[in-house]
């Protein structure tokens, strides 16, 4: 006989408890193991199509891992000291641009910024901070991330847990299924379907397009001649996962870069000052780059690889990266889309059962 309603939910309310306590204590320590288990995740449909072509498990997981490894080599060669090397100089460069901004505001508008007014004192302020700030916030993120993703957790510790985790994951998940409970499993099965469509179109899916667009957005804005282009790309391609937000902020970022960069104005060249014009075609480019992008993620991108019934919106999406995010820390926001998933299709679920129940359709139900 299968147990009562109510002890079911409390063995499971006892055991998501303590789930959750242990990621609160746990914290950063599980943090590799959390990275090696998402990407062997993404990597297990790879694995599963060279099984279809005749591989060994082992042989398929070998090949993943080599060219997995030549990526990563390329990347820390050839891309990651210039992405360093342009945060720094966007940080550097960070004061001189806002005094050019304040400066333009100043030429436009001289009555709302006259030496008694609230907004000068503000921006006096804020550039005030900028410069005396910049330099310490800059490394103070950068001891952080190397205090967070330590060069042991990057080279040693994820590519094992996701070498291992991808080797027997069919193994692992068959494990999972035969301690299901039996009353339930045809049920549990539905549901962690229904999940793994969820996770599988917007982890796998989105993050195909956020690669694709970041790599886009580098290489068109450092071929169109912005300085920063590579970081711009870069934090576009982040957060490209949350609709209109990724094109927003590196389209707002790229174009006011390109503004200051490509804006006239008189400058001096060997003690010798050089009037310069507004060169609109480059910032045209620069804008028509980040348009491009919008329609190639809207119309080709996001409907091919991600589709349109992903039923994760993006306010959830962004309460649950900060909800996680503030109790668990970076932790925390790689677990939160997985968890928002969980929730929507057990939400989903909840909703489908409360709608053919007595409590929604009333007395009604029974006539």
């Amino acid at each position: 006989m299968a147990l009562p309603v109510q002890q079911q939910a409390k063995y499971w309310g006892i055991a998501t408890a303590v789930l959750l306590v242990i990621l609160w204590f746990l914290g950063d320590v599980i943090l590799p193991f959390v990275l090696g288990g998402a990407i062997a995740y993404c990597l297990d449909p790879i694995a599963d199509r060279f099984e279809a072509m005749g591989l060994s498990r082992s042989v398929s997981v070998t090949i993943i891992t080599l060219v997995a490894a030549l990526v990563f080599i390329l990347l820390i060669l050839l891309v990651i000291p210039t992405l360093i090397e342009q945060t720094g100089q966007l940080v550097d460069t960070a004061p001189e641009l806002f005094n050019r901004l304040q400066a333009a505001l100043t030429e436009r508008f001289p009555s709302l910024l006259d030496s008694e007014s609230t907004i000068h004192k503000q921006l006096l302020a804020i550039g005030e901070a900028i410069q005396s700030k910049g330099g310490e916030l800059m490394n103070s993120l950068l001891s952080s991330a190397i205090g967070l993703l330590n060069v042991v957790v990057l080279l040693v510790i994820v590519p094992v847990v996701a070498f291992y985790l991808l080797l027997d994951w069919d193994r692992m998940t068959a494990r999972v299924d035969e301690l299901l409970p039996r009353d339930h499993v045809e049920t549990v099965r539905k549901l962690a379907r229904q999940i793994d469509n969820t996770l599988a179109s917007f982890i796998r899916g989105q993050g195909t397009v956020c690669l694709i667009l970041g790599t886009y957005y580098a290489v068109a804005l450092m071929i169109a001649g912005l300085k920063f282009g590579l970081i711009v790309g870069f934090i576009a391609g982040l957060v490209t996962f949350i609709p209109y937000v990724g094109a927003l902020v590196g389209g707002v970022l790229a174009v006011g870069l390109a503004l200051f960069q490509f804006w006239g104005g008189t400058v001096q060249i060997d003690g010798v000052d050089v009037v310069e014009t507004t060169n609109w075609l480059r910032i045209g480019i620069v804008a028509a780059i980040f348009g491009l992008g919008q329609f190639l993620e809207g119309n080709i991108l996001t409907p091919k690889l991600v589709g349109g019934s992903v039923g994760l919106h993006p306010v959830w999406l962004l309460f649950a990266l900060s909800v996680f995010g503030s109790l668990f820390g970076f932790v925390g926001m790689l677990v939160a889309v997985p968890v928002a998933a969980v929730i929507g299709v057990l939400t989903r679920y909840a909703l489908e059962h409360y709608k053919g129940g007595r409590l929604y359709r009333g007395l009604s139900s029974d006539e």
